[in-house]
């Protein structure tokens, strides 16, 4: 046969072309590549991509991308129509090009196959250069990578009506990628069920190739009940074959059917491993569900460490819920060490993704002086920018930054207008206009106005209004007088966990108000109040413990609540404990 193959060798280059096939397809590529080798060093155009098809697959030859793309970019000039599709699809991945950034990755199409790991960042002016011309000879394949470029390409290269046109060649030519691209192209445009089932008959065909995405999509579709039927079930079985078939939000989709039981039996182990799966390739989502696995517990106690690295590698992959998360973390110091400077920064981050709630955690941090004035600038700047559109919490909180000059010169005027304007609809509005009513800031005070707005918070149930209006009560503001009312409302804010209403419904009870007196009733509030650190409840408690006033004398509980209300500052105190006759605790010596 070596014989043969140097006879062969001095024929024609078609000749040599053609006996390198033969013995392609005989399986025998080290002896096909040096024939390939010769007839495109003679310029044939089929020779010199099949050179470039061996340096990229290892066939007969090591792997060398460069040489790949030089022989194929000669196939290509010479109009092979396979290899500028072949190079439009590795420029499409970055499999040839330049350098990629970490976590560079594939969208649409499958990339060949001996070659799956994107090496160089996409190239998308190189890809349609090749494309092009292949698509407009006639290449199903081609015509379904132009259309995806003119799709995802940068803006100067987008043309989504002339994508559209292609993707229907190419799905006329049987092609799953086109298939796959008409139906996208499709749910784009659909605006009624007819079309959204339109598109579902494409992602079938492309499904029936095998198309990994293709699966996810008509999982999506089954789930929504959106051009196809509304079916769980469906759905489930869908991202499982996609899952299988490597598509990392298939993994995701489906762990979580596992892990909630959606249209599959429950499985939370293997449900949480497909979640792993996913969230290892880099899908946010799937880590955010992880980090809130770890964080909720279920049979076992919660793992916050183990939910911070999850939530943290989520994060890292821009998910706004999942930085917020982080923040809380540290803010608390569960699983991490407490560090206020670490949850700013990632309440930022979480912020300006979007998140609203972070945004308003940010916002407290700044309140309370724990954040930068760039953080100050940025998160008036949020809320003003939201608060223009309608945003009737974004309001409230840019009346707040108005109202205690946060990013912004304090105008109690301006603050005014914005709390009136949330006030329709935002709770803690209604509370700080009414406050700000009573008050005369930014405008004259209406004491009676101001306690409409006040009662109206109260009712929605916000304690510190109900406190607030259980003050105006008992004393007689606006020129009402209820003291009945008055400790309704202390005990609603109090049944809250607010712990200055445990103390005042404590006072309430021990006497001196228009409202029944009940001492035992006084003591338990006392109680309630001073284990949560009130000093005064601490002080009351320990006077009523002493002089036994609801029935129970114990002087030596009594000095424990009263020296903690002199720890306290509270110095009048020193008068009841000096007439205690158990003597002061001494200091008690640690055993060894």
């Amino acid at each position: 046969m070596a014989l043969l193959d140097r006879l062969t060798a001095r024929l024609s280059p078609a000749a040599v072309l053609r006996r390198g096939l033969q013995l392609h397809e005989a399986g025998d590529a080290a002896r096909a590549f040096p024939l390939f080798a010769k007839a495109g060093q003679a310029g044939l155009a089929e020779a010199q991509y099949r050179v470039g098809r061996a340096y990229l697959d290892g066939a007969g030859v090591p792997v060398s991308r460069p040489e790949a793309a030089r022989w194929l970019t000669r196939a290509a000039e010479g109009g092979w129509v396979e290899a500028q599709t072949l190079l439009a699809t590795l420029y499409l991945y970055g499999i040839i090009g330049t350098a990629a950034p970490k976590g560079a990755e594939a969208a649409l199409f499958e990339p060949v196959a001996a070659v799956r790991e994107p090496q160089s960042s996409t190239d998308y002016v190189r890809a349609m250069r090749w494309a092009k011309p292949a698509a407009e000879a006639g290449s199903p394949e081609a015509q379904a990578l132009f259309a995806y470029i003119l799709t995802s390409g940068p803006d100067e290269l987008r043309d989504l009506d002339a994508a559209d046109d292609w993707y229907r060649k190419s799905a006329a030519a049987n092609c799953p990628q086109g298939h796959l691209g008409l139906g996208l192209a499709l749910l784009r445009t659909a605006t009624d069920n007819t079309a959204q089932a339109a598109a579902a008959e494409q992602l079938k065909l492309a499904a029936d190739s095998s198309l990994p995405t293709a699966f996810y999509l008509l999982g999506i579709m089954h789930e929504r009940g959106a051009g196809l039927p509304t079916s769980l079930e469906q759905a489930a079985q869908l991202y499982r074959q996609a899952a299988e078939r490597g598509v990392r939000s298939g993994m995701a989709r489906w762990g979580l059917a596992l892990l909630e039981g959606r249209g599959v039996e429950r499985d939370a182990v293997d449900g949480e491993s497909w979640l792993r799966r996913a969230a290892n390739l880099g899908d946010g989502e799937a880590a955010a569900l992880v980090g809130d696995m770890y964080a909720k517990g279920g049979a076992l106690p919660p793992n916050y460490a183990e939910a911070a690295l999850w939530f943290r590698r989520a994060a890292d992959s821009s998910h706004a819920g999942a930085a917020r998360a982080l923040g809380l973390l540290f803010l608390t110091g569960a699983g991490v060490s407490r560090d206020q400077e670490e949850a700013t920064h990632w309440f930022r981050i979480a912020a300006e993704g979007g998140d609203k709630h972070a945004q308003a955690d940010l916002a407290n941090l700044v309140l309370a002086g724990s954040a930068s004035l760039e953080d100050r600038v940025r998160t008036r700047e949020w809320f003003e920018h939201a608060a223009g559109s309608g945003d009737l919490m974004a309001a409230f909180n840019f009346g707040v930054c108005l109202a205690e000059g946060v990013g912004i010169e304090r105008d109690d005027r301006r603050a005014m207008l914005w709390m009136r304007r949330a006030a329709d609809g935002v709770v803690n509005a209604q509370y700080w206009y009414g406050k700000m009513l009573i008050e005369g800031r930014g405008i004259e005070a209406d004491v009676e106005e101001g306690m409409v707005w006040i009662s109206r918070a109260a009712q929605s149930g916000m304690a510190d209004a109900q406190v607030l209006l259980a003050e105006m009560l008992l004393g007689n503001r606006a020129g009402v007088r209820n003291h009945a009312a008055a400790l309704q409302w202390y005990e609603r804010a109090a049944s809250q966990g607010h712990t200055g209403a445990m103390f005042s419904v404590g006072a309430m009870y021990g006497g001196g108000h228009d409202t029944p007196e009940d001492r035992a009733a006084a003591a338990m509030w006392f109680r309630k109040a001073a284990e949560r650190g009130h000093g005064h409840a601490q002080m009351m408690l320990g006077r009523y413990l002493a002089r036994g006033l609801a029935g129970q004398r114990d002087e030596v509980e009594a000095r424990v609540w009263l020296e903690r209300a002199q720890s306290q500052g509270l110095s009048e105190v020193a008068g009841d404990l000096a007439r205690l006759s158990v003597p002061m605790r001494e200091p008690q010596l640690a055993e060894h």
